[in-house]
């Protein structure tokens, strides 16, 4: 089998699940939560960065420091990260209508379909065992440099986030914020999944399963991605 086939062979599968289980997922799981930075080591095991046919062009530029709404962000070590969660154009291997997000959880990737069997690929970070999301959603809401309420569930498991909570205004917009410079809020039908497409300062996190059940982007990746889609993008979750 080509790697498309076993790729689609697997939404399929996933998607039947995803269904299914989609409606007891988002109220029996939580949403994200911030992780301290492990140490990171300088492995030198990377190969060379090179950008597919039509790729998006050189990361020195794509993750240098940026000022983003009257907030400077920091340049992103991209040396340390494996380059193939740069962002970087590649054939499109999800089955899915261009203009449609696929967040394919095993590999850790984030593909926007686009026109002419392509795709933008984006690496992500996601859920740890027992709280990742998976399911069909859209794109109901889009919110520049967010504020982060942890609900109640989390609050429960973490006292102190209780400063952060709903009746307490939720956490300030910032370079420490969870969701970062942008978050994509995902909708089924009217009801809020809790979950969110959204930006992270823990650029170390991606490619790893850290967070509690949001999908994470670098930051300079999430405002590109917030560029890029409009409300009512449908996403699947597999």
């Amino acid at each position: 089998m080509t790697g498309n086939t076993l790729f689609n062979s697997a939404l399929s599968r996933r998607r039947f699940l995803s269904i299914a289980a989609a409606g007891a997922a988002s109220a029996s799981l939580t949403a994200c939560v911030s992780t301290p930075p492990p140490v990171v080591e300088d492995t030198g095991g990377f190969p060379p960065y090179s950008a597919e046919p039509g790729g998006i062009g050189d990361p020195a530029v794509m993750y240098a420091a940026m000022e983003d709404e009257g907030v400077m962000l920091p340049a992103i070590p991209y040396q340390k990260i494996d380059p193939q969660f740069y962002r970087q154009i590649v054939e499109n291997p999800t089955g899915e209508q261009p203009g449609t997000i696929v967040v394919h959880t095993p590999t850790r990737f984030l593909y926007l379909v686009m026109e002419g069997g392509q795709a933008l690929r984006y690496g992500v970070g996601i859920g740890r065992q027992g709280f990742s999301w998976q399911g069909h959603a859209h794109v109901q809401w889009k919110q520049k440099w967010p504020k982060w309420t942890p609900p109640d569930d989390m609050i429960a498991r973490q006292p102190e986030l209780a400063k952060y909570s709903a009746a307490n205004g939720g956490m300030s917009p910032g370079l420490d914020n969870p969701l970062g410079a942008r978050a994509l809020y995902l909708f089924q039908g009217n009801v809020d999944t809790l979950y969110r497409l959204h930006g992270s300062p823990e650029w170390w996190s991606i490619g790893k399963a850290v967070s509690s059940g949001c999908v994470r982007l670098m930051n300079q990746d999430i405002i590109d991605l917030y560029n890029r889609v409009p409300i009512k993008t449908p996403v699947l979750v597999v």
